[in-house]
């Protein structure tokens, strides 16, 4: 049941965005590759400090009390709420409003699963995964976040391609769009998508570029009738920044 399992975030916008939820299976996985990560640092910190004596012991259970604590939360905020077993598995941490998972969550749902991880056999993360209305395990609860489907390295290489052939097919001259009726709120919708794209369910990511664009492009002249959402909105953020004089942002790579 998992490529079933959606849930239906409001941003800030006022934009559903509907995203996959991860199940039990696809989480244990990426849970195992973590713990393989885990202990072969553990194993690499105990050879290093087994001729330090006493002192050297005391340090490896501080050492390994670090790794196994701090190994999540870091890889959680630092990137983009994905850990490498998450990532190869593409998956993602978020808040439940679809917000990046901040330092306060990341720490919170970990400090949890010292609780109801090893000590209980994961055994109420698995429920909790299995019973919740959004596959919540008691950290997640805690922490108010969700663990979501990301696109994956294939999906996200062909989304790239169709990016970059998007932004040639949006108009051989996009410095003669007249991009004036395109508001200061409108274009903070345009860029949130952007951010966010990578984070989204396919289908939604595609529904919802459409849905941008076929509502945009009209109102911009000059601008071509058709061809790619997504290059469409790309070149209409990058040409909008450079008519005020500013730095276009740099697209996510996921």
């Amino acid at each position: 049941m998992e490529l079933d399992d959606l849930i239906t975030l409001a941003t800030p916008e006022g934009i559903e965005l509907e995203m996959s939820l991860a199940g039990a299976g696809s989480r244990l996985v990426a849970g195992g590759v973590d713990l393989i990560i885990q202990g072969v640092l553990v194993v690499a910190l105990l050879l290093a400090l087994l001729a330090a004596g006493e002192l050297g012991l005391a340090v490896f259970w501080i050492a390994s009390f670090l790794v196994l604590f701090a190994y999540d939360v870091l890889f959680e905020v630092l990137g983009a709420g994905q850990t490498p077993g998450k990532r190869l598995t593409g998956l993602r941490v978020v808040r439940s409003d679809g917000s990046p998972v901040d330092l306060r969550a990341s720490a919170t749902r970990n400090i949890v699963r010292l609780i109801d991880g090893p000590p209980l056999s994961y055994m109420p993360s698995l429920i909790g995964v299995l019973v919740t209305r959004h596959n919540q395990r008691p950290g997640d609860l805690a922490a108010d976040t969700v663990v979501i489907r990301t696109t994956t390295a294939a999906a996200r290489r062909r989304a790239a391609r169709q990016r970059a052939g998007g932004v040639a097919a949006a108009g051989p001259s996009p410095a003669d769009w007249d991009v004036s009726a395109i508001t200061p709120a409108e274009l903070a919708v345009v860029r949130r998508f952007i951010e966010r794209r990578d984070a989204l369910a396919p289908s939604a990511r595609g529904a919802l570029a459409l849905r941008l664009a076929d509502g945009l492009r009209p109102r911009v002249v000059g601008a071509p009738p058709d061809g790619p959402a997504e290059g469409f909105l790309e070149t209409l953020l990058a040409t909008k920044a450079a008519r005020a004089g500013l730095v276009a942002p740099a697209l996510p790579r996921g």
